[in-house]
């Protein structure tokens, strides 16, 4: 790690808004204490991307207070289950938000210049794991988040990995394209380069292309890049695909600044990760969970297999138990929320998976996803998926089958393409599946898979049961296209 330079810039904003490190510090210990005289035990926060965001999260640390990030795209019955499943007692959060709750009181707070509202809750305090210093909700494949609990030694660990696997590429200045209440973005996108000594940029969603974690313009994320000379970012694999194919399609390449790009919360596909190198982006896929405070396996320079996750990083551990479940050891949670059950030494991730004889981790697909057809045949739905999305024209596919006679598959086309190229598309992968495995029947998706349509969680990962249940006709093959006939 690079020796600290106080008057370097820790973080950058927008409007200008820069501070360095030591006036940093002095904000978080300023914001620190006023939650200490507040009496605040649990705050969550719900407002934007935003250096007030770093001060925040970081000072309630400091001050020993149990932070709650929460997602913008979670619901109003999710953000209440949240509430009171953690006894939050504060939430700070735009002024415009503060009138959602029945408040003890409101007080307003500017940090960073950014006005917004602590809004004070009565609360009933939870049990927690020892320990708690932050509990990070996902919505996983259910309607109800599951709250994970995280010590600040935790994240730290995974803090000191990260930044130690990533040291010799020398990388300065991080800018943040996905919401800090994604734990990938908070602790790789933010904690880590901070750790570092480098610059973490935090524009507003909207200035990087990103409008409530779902809708993206590659062209806006093309110009933050260049305009805050950005060298490296944490994408999600659909904008990932928006991007290389905005690139492809006007003729241009990535900004020059770029020196690595990570990429992670669901599969790649290797031709995805090959054309987007093309175009100038110097992407990486990795793995985690929130269990294990975000990311375990990263490929890097010099150290990289396209279509695997890559390997352990520093603070991580992996092996594939006998039935082929992925287990990680290392940084692990403290516990889930209202659950005592003691962590077990090595967590099973629920993903099946193999290590290659050079220590590269294959996600092969989630255990339970596994169909079994109507012929007794095993299917891992990721398997024929990642051929579906190997071609050209599709952005997405999620794949059902179990009992069924055929494999079916729901398909959001990537732009300008119609059903006759999709399918070619499909046709082309099933070219590459043994019988068992190709997909008989598909239909088009009403909307993408993303969290503000529902059917996809925060980090892109499809939320099958959501899927089904919105395109229920995809079952019945009366009403379906052929991909023979396509």
């Amino acid at each position: 790690m690079m020796p600290a330079d106080p008057g370097a810039v820790a973080v950058a904003g927008g409007a200008g808004l820069a501070l360095g490190r030591e006036a940093l510090q002095a904000e978080v210990r300023a914001f620190s204490e006023s939650l200490r005289k507040a009496g605040v035990r649990v705050l969550a926060t719900l407002f934007d991307n935003s250096p007030a965001w770093v001060v925040a999260d970081l000072a309630a640390e400091r001050a020993g207070v149990v932070h709650v990030p929460l997602p913008a795209f979670f619901t109003p019955d999710q953000v209440q289950h949240v509430l009171a499943a953690a006894g939050v007692d504060a939430v700070l959060v735009a002024p415009t938000l503060a009138g959602r709750w029945a408040p003890e009181r409101t007080e307003p707070v500017g940090l960073l210049k950014k006005a917004l509202s602590l809004v004070r809750l009565t609360a009933v305090p939870p049990r927690l794991p020892a320990g708690t210093s932050k509990i990070t909700f996902t919505s996983g494949t259910t309607g109800t988040p599951k709250g994970v609990c995280l010590t600040s030694e935790t994240m730290r660990g995974v803090v000191q990995g990260v930044v130690q696997a990533l040291a010799p590429l020398g990388l300065r200045r991080h800018l943040s394209a996905l919401p800090y209440p994604v734990l990938l973005e908070n602790v790789a996108g933010m904690r880590a380069p901070l750790a570092a000594q480098g610059t973490c940029i935090a524009l507003p969603l909207a200035d990087v292309g990103l409008t409530g974690s779902s809708s993206f313009e590659p062209a806006v994320l093309q110009g933050a890049v260049e305009a805050n000379g950005a060298d490296s970012l944490i994408l999600l694999p659909q904008m990932l695909a928006a991007w290389t194919g905005w690139l492809r399609a006007s003729g241009q390449r990535a900004p020059a600044s770029l020196r690595f790009v990570a990429v992670g919360g669901a599969a790649v596909a290797a031709p995805l990760l090959h054309a987007a190198r093309a175009c100038g982006i110097p992407v990486y896929e990795g793995y985690g969970l929130s269990e294990g405070a975000s990311v375990q396996t990263l490929n890097l320079p010099g150290a990289d297999r396209p279509g695997s996750a890559g390997r352990p990083l520093p603070h991580a551990q992996v092996r594939i138990a006998a039935d082929g479940e992925v287990e990680v050891a290392g940084s692990l949670l403290a516990g889930y929320l209202g659950d005592p059950a003691p962590v077990p030494a090595w967590w099973p991730t629920g993903d099946l998976g193999r290590l290659d004889a050079d220590g590269f981790l294959h996600v092969l697909g989630r255990k339970k996803n596994v169909l079994i057809t109507g012929f007794g045949r095993n299917v891992s739905p990721e398997w024929v998926e990642a051929a579906l999305r190997e071609q050209a024209g599709i952005a997405e596919a999620v794949v059902y089958g179990d009992t069924q006679p055929a494999l079916s598959a729901v398909l959001w086309p990537l732009p300008g393409v119609g059903h006759e190229q999709l399918g070619r598309c499909v046709t082309a992968a099933n070219a590459q599946l043994p019988d068992y495995a190709r997909v008989a029947h598909w239909v088009v998706a009403r909307a993408p898979f993303s969290a503000r349509s529902g059917l996809a969680t925060a980090n892109g990962r499809p939320r099958r049961p959501a899927i089904l249940a919105a395109h229920p006709e995809v079952l019945v093959p009366g009403i379906t296209h052929s991909a023979e006939r396509a």
